[in-house]
């Protein structure tokens, strides 16, 4: 009879438990996608050339039959005046650069599509949609305990507001602009954490190739069809990426081919 010794039993043992692992990581079931993990039905993906570009496409997207499919045609978008920058989304932390107050940089990332406003009585969508007054700001002072909020003045008072440079009304407290005038929430900082940035909207243009001081924005009818087509049922979501970091993201977070 042979006798094993203590080293054949010991080198028998690790080939068991590496056959055994490997057993178990092939039988294994790979990990969904981010946004299939998220349940996102609806997607509205922004691309620019570069971190710096302050003009990008955006494309809309449904998820139909486990896979993505183009609802139309890219049209042109404005970004921040300095690009884009990482925000606080959905998506896992991010090595870079994150979108502070002021900075001028639109959001990178995926991000919540919640709600809706605009200074008509109502819109045509599906979206919860809120009408504008001039007693209504979105709050973008630092240490504001409203930081990143819309409010409205005559709940919360003067005082609340003082120092707001974002007026829901513009065509009332700035000169008859426009932009603002229909627009969807992206939910960036949902903690509203100060200092992180604030009040990022999807809205109007002023014209082609004019920059935002942070939000992303389009043309009226570009708007008028997304705001229809925006489903709260199908958890509509915001991508914004460079083009190279989409590439990178395009699997891990099940992104549509471009």
């Amino acid at each position: 009879m042979a006798i094993l010794n203590s080293r054949h039993i010991i080198t028998g043992a690790l080939i068991l438990l590496t056959s055994l692992l490997s057993s178990c990581a092939s039988n294994s079931d790979p990990v969904e996608p981010l946004l299939q993990r998220l349940d996102t039905q609806q997607l509205v993906v922004v691309v620019s050339d570069n971190w710096d570009a302050t003009t990008a496409t955006l494309q809309k997207f449904e998820w139909v039959n486990a896979k993505w499919q183009a609802v139309d045609q890219a049209f042109p978008v404005n970004l921040g005046r300095t690009g884009l920058a990482w925000g606080l989304g959905l998506h896992p932390a991010q090595q870079g650069y994150y979108k502070i107050e002021g900075d001028g940089k639109a959001t990178a990332g995926i991000f919540n599509l919640s709600s809706t406003f605009g200074y008509l009585p109502k819109a045509i969508t599906d979206m919860p949609y809120q009408p504008m007054s001039a007693n209504h700001y979105c709050i973008d002072v630092n240490g504001s305990p409203l930081y990143n909020q819309i409010v409205d003045e005559s709940i919360v008072g003067n005082n609340a507001v003082k120092g707001s440079t974002e007026p829901m009304r513009r065509d009332i407290h700035n000169g008859g602009q426009t932009i603002y005038k229909k627009g969807i929430l992206l939910d960036h900082n949902p903690a509203n954490l100060s200092g992180k940035g604030s009040c990022i909207f999807l809205h109007l243009w002023f014209g082609p190739d004019v920059p935002t001081a942070g939000c992303t924005s389009m043309q009226e009818p570009k708007m008028d069809a997304l705001l229809a087509w925006l489903n709260p049922a199908k958890n509509p979501r915001y991508l914004a990426l460079p083009k190279d970091e989409y590439k990178k993201k395009q699997q891990q977070w099940g992104l549509p081919a471009l």
